[in-house]
């Protein structure tokens, strides 16, 4: 908490979270093009935001790409904004809400939390029904092999499809599947029209990767294979940070309330 106020108090530091507004996942070199500050300067600052877990990384390559996480912010939101005054949590609330609506070009989102946990834990919980029906309210069932289907279920409607499969599982390490289908049994809400705009698309990707970090384990979703312009970025671009927060709470405390899939 005092790591997220005290990297949010420089001005400098604001700067560079309102280039990752801009356009999120840029590298070093870009986020210093135009800036009135040193290369130095600018590695230091995003060192503090990375510790206040701000900012996420993640290597493509050679490069290090950097990435706005609400996932912090929604965990204060959600478990200890009533200890804080009005100001800190409207600008807590108005910092949530630009990390989740990050306008981009192909949009890719990352987000990173660290769970009082075991990586054999946090596998079970990303991969067994009696877990993910706590803290998401949905039910996965798949043998979690590679190219394995997967059949998603929610509040009695049940969907499959050719597409919606395992596409990588190491065990306790890293986890990749692509991403359901949107059917009108499943999401009744939608237009038909959104739903056959949607069915153009090609499937997005959703990877967990688990790094055991002292007494905590570090996870990292990262999900990307959006075209420009995708409805589905668009729905599920605030989603992430609250599925996490109540994980997080799950896995540490016991209890959490299903979010909404």
């Amino acid at each position: 908490m005092d790591e997220v106020f005290k990297a949010l108090s420089d001005p400098s530091r604001r700067r560079l979270l309102d280039r990752l507004n801009e356009r999120n996942g840029q590298s070093l070199t870009e986020l210093c093009a135009g800036l009135d500050m040193a290369r130095q300067s600018v590695t230091k600052h995003l060192a503090v935001l990375e510790a206040a877990m701000l900012v996420t990384t993640v290597r493509r390559g050679r490069e290090k790409l950097h990435y706005l996480n609400a996932a912090p912010i929604n965990e204060i939101a959600e478990r200890w904004i009533n200890q804080y005054d009005h100001n800190r949590v409207r600008a807590l609330s108005d910092l949530k809400r630009a990390l989740e609506d990050t306008p981009m070009t192909k949009p890719e989102f990352v987000y990173t939390t660290y769970i009082r946990t075991t990586p054999e834990e946090l596998w079970r919980a990303l991969t067994e029904p009696a877990f993910t029906r706590r803290y998401w309210g949905i039910v996965i069932d798949s043998d979690w092999q590679a190219g394995s289907s997967m059949t998603w279920e929610k509040e009695g409607a049940s969907q499959s499809d050719p597409e919606q499969v395992v596409l990588e599982a190491d065990p306790h390490r890293r986890l990749v599947y692509a991403w359901h289908a949107f059917t009108p049994e499943w999401n009744p809400t939608i237009e038909p029209e959104r739903l056959a705009q949607i069915a153009l698309e090609p499937r997005s990707h959703v990877s967990f990767d688990i790094e055991p970090h002292g007494e905590l384990v570090k996870l990292t979703v990262v999900h990307d294979n959006f075209e420009p312009g995708s409805l589905v970025a668009e729905m599920v671009s605030g989603g992430w940070p609250m599925v996490l927060s109540s994980l997080k709470t799950l896995l540490e405390t016991g209890d959490a309330q299903p979010v909404a899939a």
